[in-house]
């Protein structure tokens, strides 16, 4: 499956799920009815997915973590905030960047409608 038909699969789960649940809740809720929508759609998904950085060749566990990661190609980072901020669009280009993914998705639920709060970001590599 490519990353733009993982990409479709994505968007239309998100919607659904905000469909259901609307907004207001934690980022954790979104992300577990997130988790199992993608799951019902036989997806290979991993939540919470340690991110580790490499710095002159040492591997450091600095924390990072994927919210989302499905079929080890696309990144999900979930928010439900007032409206997204540049930090955020960098934190997932930089996820991008160090998992070496082409395609990442930027999910925020605390919007009225969900197309509104969907970025899709590319790692150009």
């Amino acid at each position: 499956m490519t990353e733009n038909e993982i990409g479709k699969i994505v968007v239309d789960s998100a919607i659904r799920v905000h469909k259901a649940l609307g907004p207001g809740l934690l980022e954790s809720a979104y992300e577990a009815c997130l988790a199992y929508e993608l799951k019902k759609r036989a997806l290979d998904i991993q939540t919470q997915v340690g991110l580790p950085l490499e710095y002159e060749d040492v591997v450091l566990g600095v924390g990072y973590r994927l919210d989302i990661l499905i079929e080890r190609k696309v990144i999900l980072k979930l928010k439900a905030v007032d409206r997204l901020m540049p930090i955020h669009e960098a934190q997932i280009l930089s996820y991008l960047k160090l998992s070496k993914c082409k395609l990442g998705f930027l999910l925020n639920f605390n919007v009225y409608r969900m197309k509104d709060g969907i970025r899709r970001m590319v790692n150009n590599l």
